[in-house]
Formats: C-alpha cells, structure tokens, sequence
C-alpha cells in the first residue's frame, strides 16, 4: 500500500516537469520566431569606401567595361561577403562577390564588368555587406553603401 501512495506523487512531480519543460520551449520559439521578424543589422559595421587624397576609390572605365571600387571594414565585425546593385539608365544588375571576405579593418578592392552600352549609364552603385550572426547569413540592407556620382578612371 505504501508503494502506491508514493507513486502518486512522483508521477504528478513528474507531469508538472514535463509540462514546464514543454512551456518553456513552446515560449523560447515564439521569443525567437519575434527577434527573427524584428531583427534588423544592429551591429555598426562602419564599410566605408577608401579615400585617397580626398577622393573616393569608385570609378567606370569604360573602355574596359569594368567598374572599380575599394572599400574598407570597420572595427566590429568581419564581413562574409557582398552583395552589389548596380542601378543603369537601362535596366539594373545584381553581383554575389562570395570571395569579398573583409576581416576587421581589412580592405577589399575588386572590379566588376558592367556593359555600359547594354545597361545604360550607372546611375547607382549600392554595396550591401553580408555578415554571419550567430551561424545565420545576416544581409545588412540598412548599413549599404551608396554612390550615385561615379567618375572615369
């Protein structure tokens, strides 16, 4: 008779653990899910194109068809890549520079071909860094670099 009166117990201790257990994680989705709709690049990541001399280093040479741009990391965090926009008076492309790995405060110079003749003159440049958070790719869209006023090499 004692064993059953024990049993009780340990079995209702047991249902009250299991039940805070599933709560608990039931709770810490919903939390996640929230941070994940709201979550927006909150690290300052300080990408800056490199000046020399006082100018930037963006430029289009358009014999070559290439654009060129050197651009600087800040202190915070290593960039794991770049995402680039090009805006033309004739239709917009997209570049994934998956190499453009820019540790803190590193320097990252590249050129990318852009037909002038088929897209039209680059009315904007936008230079989007891509980091990794917490083991998730992270697209900084807020903290991009843009330029609309590019000058021949």
């Amino acid at each position: 008779m004692s064993l059953k009166r024990g049993m009780a117990p340990l079995v209702a201790t047991l249902l009250l653990i299991s039940f805070a257990v599933a709560l608990g994680v039931v709770i810490m989705n919903f939390g996640r899910a929230q941070v994940d709709l709201e979550s927006h690049c909150t690290i300052d990541i300080n990408l800056e194109f490199s000046e020399i001399a006082g100018e930037r280093e963006v430029c289009f040479d358009s014999e070559k068809n290439d654009l060129y741009f050197v651009i600087e990391n800040g202190i915070n965090i290593d960039v794991g890549k770049l995402k680039v926009n090009i805006i033309g008076e004739k239709r917009a492309e997209s570049y994934d520079l998956e190499e453009a790995q820019i540790l803190k405060a590193g320097t990252y110079l590249t050129h990318l071909g852009y037909n002038e003749e088929l897209s039209g003159g680059i009315k904007q440049l936008k230079i989007i860094p891509v980091i990794d958070m917490f083991e998730e790719e992270e697209i900084c869209s807020e903290k991009a670099l843009v330029i609309e006023d590019i000058k021949a090499c």
